[in-house]
């Protein structure tokens, strides 16, 4: 794995190999950090089980009270929001019963009782978003970036900067109504047709805007943390070529930078991750009860709220999670993008010499 990659890793290679190389990367990432969050969410579970995971104070009188629950699922790439009503629409994984002391004592059960495919748990219908919204990112990104270094001389050190903010907004603008779309066919159990109509009445009553709901908070959050980890990434890698005890661009060197830009990114932007995951929770609150739910507040009213209610520590809530599935997602994800890029660029070179 000391194997020497190119210094300049968008040159050389076409935005295909790009894409090729960021939807291979997007793919082991989720295989290597799926089941860090399967445990965690089975670990969930244990303590909020179904039964207990009734809001009676979102039921209309007279109603019959539904029993729902909402978690978050995260495969290393994005985080996907299910909505589980009445038992229904929620995978029979998150379900099955377990009674585990910790999280090594979850692995080992799950792995024992259930099987090790019940580690990538709920892994597939996340990779329909998750790949398509990794391939864009990063082919943007390196796109951006290459573009802005040949009309932005002086200004070079910050382009990673303005590349990673860019290319993170286009992105998330466009899954965000795929992924919206994706929660309201899995929390009302709609057919296609049936959500054709559900997409038309929502368009003609609130406009095409709201397709995109909770992409504010996202953004929020995504676009910060986009800019600063490939601004730190590119200045950590770019370091650590420069260390005479190193052997230039290596495998290891793209991995440890990008665990350490991961690190700084999550912490720097969890105030905003906490206020994401608190209006995800609400929008599917909304599309499990859209009769009853009560209009989603402000992201700004909502940072107050978690300050008056938890202090200044309540915005840094879950702060260890957040570093342990980031840290290894980043580093795993740019470090296989690049080999990548690497080997496409090797292949092409080849194909040159070949030629002449």
């Amino acid at each position: 794995m000391a194997e020497k990659m190119s210094p300049s890793p968008g040159g050389g290679i076409t935005p295909l190999q790009q894409m090729l190389a960021s939807g291979t990367g997007a793919i082991l990432t989720s295989l290597f950090v799926t089941p860090l969050d399967v445990v965690k969410i089975r670990l969930q579970a244990q303590r909020t089980p179904f039964s207990k995971a009734l809001a009676v104070q979102s039921v209309p009188w007279g109603a019959q009270p539904a029993t729902w629950k909402c978690f978050l699922y995260c495969n290393g790439l994005m985080d996907h929001l299910y909505v589980c009503q009445n038992g229904n629409g929620c995978s029979a994984w998150y379900k099955a019963p377990g009674h585990f002391t910790g999280t090594l004592d979850a692995f080992v059960k799950i792995t024992r009782y259930e099987g090790i495919r019940s580690l990538w748990s709920g892994l597939p219908p996340t990779l329909v978003m998750a790949v398509p919204a990794t391939v864009i990112y990063f082919t943007t990104y390196d796109q951006l970036r290459d573009y802005l270094h040949a009309r932005m001389g002086s200004w070079g050190h910050y382009i990673p900067l303005l590349a990673g903010a860019l290319a993170r907004l286009g992105a998330v603008t466009v899954i965000s109504p795929l992924e919206l779309i994706r929660t309201k066919m899995q929390s009302q159990q709609l057919s296609y047709r049936e959500l054709r109509l559900c997409i038309q009445s929502a368009v003609a009553q609130d406009g095409w805007l709201s397709l995109w709901r909770g992409w504010g908070p996202t953004v929020l959050r995504d676009v910060p943390f986009s800019a600063l980890y490939w601004f730190n990434y590119e200045l950590v890698r770019t370091w650590l070529c420069r260390q005479p005890w190193l052997d230039g661009a290596t495998f290891m060197v793209s991995f440890t930078s990008g665990a350490i830009s991961g690190t700084v990114a999550a912490v720097l932007t969890l105030p905003f991750d906490v206020v994401k995951t608190q209006r995800q929770i609400e929008l599917g609150d909304s599309e499990a009860h859209p009769v009853a739910a009560s209009k989603p507040s402000s992201t700004w009213l909502l940072m107050q709220r978690i300050r008056a209610e938890s202090g200044t520590r309540g915005l840094f809530a879950g702060f260890l999670p957040r570093v342990i599935k980031v840290a290894p997602a980043c580093a795993i994800m740019i470090s296989t993008y690049e080999f990548g890029k690497s080997f496409f660029q090797k292949l092409n070179q080849e194909q040159q010499l070949r030629g002449l």
